[in-house]
């Protein structure tokens, strides 16, 4: 931005004088945004199917945690139930199975609608009912 003789002539009167707080005034040629202005959207990360996964992941994973709570041992009693199988195998492994579905899940690249082409045009719309002409040798 240049910076004009009348410019720097006004700034100097203004300090010479004193002038405390002056307002600058805005530029004329920045374009305000409204409300109704269009933001350009930008393409999600994840579709909606990565969301189910991980949300099946996650459910996988409380489902585990879930089986392996339990009472404990109380003071002199012993609680036979903190050894059972649930506990110490079915639990673990369903955890471990939801941890691991959680990569897959996240990394899931489904068909976008970018990615659909249209069938070719073979015959370069020379026949009109459609036919596929293939030319000889």
């Amino acid at each position: 931005m240049a910076i004009t003789k009348k410019q720097t002539n006004e700034n100097a009167s203004q300090r010479a004088a004193g002038v405390a707080g002056t307002r600058s005034q805005a530029p004329t040629n920045v374009k305000s945004q409204t409300k109704n202005s269009k933001v350009e959207k930008e393409p999600m990360p994840m579709r909606k199917m990565n969301y189910i996964l991980m949300g099946v992941s996650v459910l996988l994973i409380v489902v585990g945690f879930f089986l392996m709570s339990g009472s404990s041992n109380e003071g002199s009693t012993f609680n036979d139930d903190v050894f059972s199988s649930t506990r110490i195998v079915v639990a673990p492994f369903i955890t471990f199975l939801g941890f691991l579905c959680m990569i897959p899940a996240i990394l899931y690249k489904g068909k976008r609608d970018d990615d659909v082409t249209s069938p070719l045009d073979i015959n370069g719309g020379d026949d009109p009912a459609g036919n596929v002409i293939v030319k000889g040798k």
